[in-house]
């Protein structure tokens, strides 16, 4: 189904969440650019705003915009499921959230200095810049290091 819209209207490049949004692209797969956003969350989030899955993202009006950020930066008020987001029992006050955009380069880094902090196993391989989910070092993993036995002349 091939749907017009007036030329006015569409956005070749629009701003959701501090993430620049190409236009284009069905609005599914555009949310998608928005760090911590991924496709079946985009998706969830489209059916709860009633907006059409087959729609451009340049073609969504202001009032669409405005449901779409909201629900995303609300998703509990919104009853999508706690399992569903990507921040679950947080360690500061205990809440669900999802996290988008700069929120997740910020907990994650908040995260791996609560680890360094408390001199967990993994906070101290994070210091020392070593693999840290329990992969074998002493062969692969060389790259950026220099290791092996110099020649004395």
């Amino acid at each position: 189904s091939l749907v017009v819209t007036q030329k006015d209207q569409f956005q070749p490049m629009l701003r959701l969440l501090n993430t620049n949004v190409d236009g284009n692209v069905n609005i599914m797969y555009a949310l998608t650019k928005i760090k911590g956003v991924g496709r079946r969350y985009s998706n969830l989030v489209l059916k709860k705003a009633d907006i059409d899955l087959t729609k451009r993202a340049g073609e969504l009006s202001v009032e669409e915009h405005e449901r779409i950020v909201e629900i995303i930066q609300n998703p509990l008020q919104y009853k999508i499921p706690a399992w569903f987001l990507n921040k679950q029992r947080d360690h500061a006050d205990n809440s669900t959230t999802q996290l988008v955009a700069n929120g997740v380069d910020i907990q994650l880094r908040s995260d791996l200095e609560r680890l360094k902090k408390i001199r967990s196993h993994r906070g101290i391989r994070h210091h020392w810049g070593l693999r840290v989910r329990g992969q074998h070092t002493k062969t692969t993993g060389r790259r950026g290091r220099t290791v092996g036995v110099t020649k004395k002349k």
